[in-house]
């Protein structure tokens, strides 16, 4: 019998090819208008798309007060800036338009969310940086084109994490986006719940965060209806840290276009001794993250709490340490950790490998693809789960070996799959066994929840399996897939050397008697 495996909602991230061709267009002009910078352009479209939000929820809001006769006391747009409004803007002619936008919407922008918010904060030092009023009117004009196409929230959130997606920041200091998919795997696992607070301390365009939201609003939504939880959901659930302020505008905004009014999204070097300063109240009970690898920080610079924690330079223990840190008593954490932190030897790696098995409850490993982050980065990553107890309660850990996320595993990561087969939800569908040898992401979620029963039960041979703790403590705090993996080799059976060389004389008769037979033919 063929195995049902649980497929996932349409991926966000996997768009018709015309309106994928759409969005590429608007990258092909900021190049030929002459920004060439990824980053400086997500910028330009991150507040165009903003301005155009506005202006449709503001459109709502108007049809709203028509039906019922009251007049919208919170309007975005006074009766005086009606020409900030992306339906007026986009009548204008080019320099009209220009001069709009770069003296009214952005000063505008600056001033949104209030003098203390975090995302006013940010645009302090926002810029407009179009170069000329044609550029600025062909993408205004193609972000229009492809909002004719954004039928609903999923595909609005599909183009704005395929326009995130050209963002290749890989670099010296190892960061680069993680994919969706990826993302939605991890939240899925740990399940947000209403009172949580998340936190992501490298967060990027906070792609964990909004994730996180999206999740809430779709498995809770009612718990969010009464004031309170609302305040919570838009105030205090969600917190951010990062060291890029183009990353954090543009986390800042992709928080606000996916509905979270006013989210904690900061400045923060969140390693170092200038930096990591967090009070023992900031405390949060899920965190989700796929922290920088790469580099090393001096012990000088490097937060004295953590050093005590772990007593190295290597930026990727120092960020375990830090989660431990952050987490509160009962708190869960899912983080991306190159492969190297599962079995590295240093005194570091092992007390920290110590400290998740001993003190604090390891929950599972889950061995990523090597190609997944490509094309920005080809090392080879686990997500670990852990929950922090201060106890102890590490039992059983489980294991999965995932091989396939959908996507050919080169710099292209081309869907190898139809759109709706793809992606990490059970119960929308059925993957065959082919398919789900291209996309295990369904099969680590459905036997994630079985792992307390069925999952002790499956022979080590499998991609998934459990490991009791006092194994896990007898081979050091090792937590490689392949030390405990159980390889099946195949009896073959082979020939006595007799046999092959009475085939051989055979053989060489035949060539002797054929050769002679064309001789004589030839003669």
């Amino acid at each position: 019998m063929t195995p049902r495996y649980g497929t996932a909602r349409k991926l966000p991230g996997v768009m018709t090819g015309g309106l994928k061709n759409k969005v590429g267009r608007v990258w092909d002009a900021f190049w030929s208008g002459g920004v060439s910078n990824p980053l400086q352009a997500m910028e330009q479209i991150t507040y165009l798309l903003f301005i155009k939000r506005l202006d449709d929820l503001q459109i709502a809001k108007d049809r709203a007060a028509g039906l019922s006769g009251i007049p919208d006391p919170e309007p975005f747009f006074t009766e005086d800036q009606q020409d900030l409004r992306w339906h007026n803007l986009r009548t204008m002619e080019p320099q009209a338009m220009y001069d709009a936008v770069s003296r009214g919407v952005f000063p505008y922008l600056r001033r949104m969310g209030g003098e203390d918010s975090t995302y006013a904060h940010h645009m302090r030092s926002a810029r407009f940086e179009i170069p000329d009023p044609n550029l600025l009117v062909k993408v205004v004009n193609l972000l229009d084109d492809i909002a004719e196409h954004m039928e609903d929230g999923d595909t609005k959130g599909d183009v704005y994490e395929h326009l995130l997606a050209k963002i290749a920041t890989a670099g010296q200091n190892g960061q680069f986006r993680t994919p969706r998919h990826i993302i939605d795997l991890m939240v899925e696992m740990t399940r947000p719940r209403p009172g949580d607070t998340i936190c992501d301390p490298a967060c990027g365009t906070a792609g964990f965060l909004v994730q996180s939201a999206a999740y809430v609003k779709r498995e809770h939504r009612q718990d969010l209806l009464g004031a309170a939880e609302r305040r919570h959901f838009d105030e205090e659930m969600f917190h951010g840290f990062d060291v890029d302020s183009t990353m954090l505008r543009i986390g800042s905004m992709n928080m606000l276009l996916h509905g979270i009014a006013n989210p904690d999204i900061r400045y923060r070097d969140s390693l170092s001794r200038a930096g990591a300063g967090f009070g023992d109240e900031e405390k949060y009970s899920l965190i989700l993250a796929n922290p920088p690898f790469a580099g090393s920080l001096d012990h000088a610079s490097t937060a004295p709490d953590l050093l005590r924690t772990a007593r190295t330079r290597k930026t990727e223990l120092l960020f375990l340490a830090l989660f431990l840190r952050l987490l509160a008593p009962g708190g869960r954490a899912a983080v991306v950790v190159p492969e190297g932190v599962l079995f590295g030897a240093t005194k570091a790696h092992k007390d920290l490998r110590r400290l998740l098995v001993e003190e604090q409850k390891l929950d599972a490993v889950v061995k990523l693809p090597a190609g997944v982050f490509k094309p920005y980065a080809g090392v080879s990553t686990a997500i670990l789960f852990f929950t922090r107890t201060d106890t102890g309660g590490t039992d059983d850990v489980w294991f999965y070996d995932l091989r396939a996320d959908g996507f050919s595993l080169d710099d292209k990561r081309t869907p190898l799959l139809a759109e709706d087969k793809l992606g990490v939800r059970p119960g929308a569908g059925v993957l065959t066994d082919r398919e789900h040898e291209k996309n295990n992401l369904p099969d680590v979620l459905a036997r994630w929840f079985r792992r307390s029963d069925a999952e002790r039960e499956r022979p080590r041979t499998t991609p998934s399996f459990t490991v009791p703790k006092a194994e896990i403590v007898a081979n050091g705090y090792d937590f490689s897939f392949s030390r405990y993996k159980e390889i099946v080799h195949d009896e073959i059976e082979t020939r006595e050397p007799s046999e092959i060389l009475a085939d051989l004389k055979r053989l060489n008769k035949e060539i002797e008697e054929g050769a002679a037979e064309l001789e004589g033919m030839l003669a």
